[in-house]
């Protein structure tokens, strides 16, 4: 079979959502920068968006409607969720740098409650 006319299944989609999913989690369990925090945190939620749009476009045309566009809008909505994450999250970085001079989460001990 060749490459370029290989039929790409939702379990493709599947697998590739995983591996974000998981190089997204390991970056926040082990990740001390915030700025990297931050980004797998994108890297995730981009994930679940595969997810969505993958199992929209490979399912609803079981049910009959090929026209069902609800796992695009809630990546939409996820996209938009994230991207007001990303700026709130950006303006607490830069809050935290300029009081402590460094992005090192293992410095911001005055957090703990």
């Amino acid at each position: 079979m060749d490459f370029l006319t290989a039929h790409i299944g939702l379990s493709h989609y599947l697998i590739l959502a995983a591996l974000l999913f998981t190089i997204g989690l390991l970056g926040v369990i082990t990740s001390r920068n915030v700025i990297r925090v931050l980004m797998s945190l994108e890297l995730m939620l981009n994930a679940v968006n595969i997810n969505f749009v993958a199992f929209n476009n490979f399912l609803a045309p079981m049910y009959g409607d090929h026209f069902l566009f609800s796992g695009q809008a809630f990546a939409i909505f996820i996209l938009t969720v994230s991207a007001a994450e990303a700026a709130v999250g950006l303006a607490i970085v830069i809050a935290l740098y300029r009081r402590y001079s460094t992005v090192d989460m293992e410095r911001f001990t005055a957090l703990n409650g």
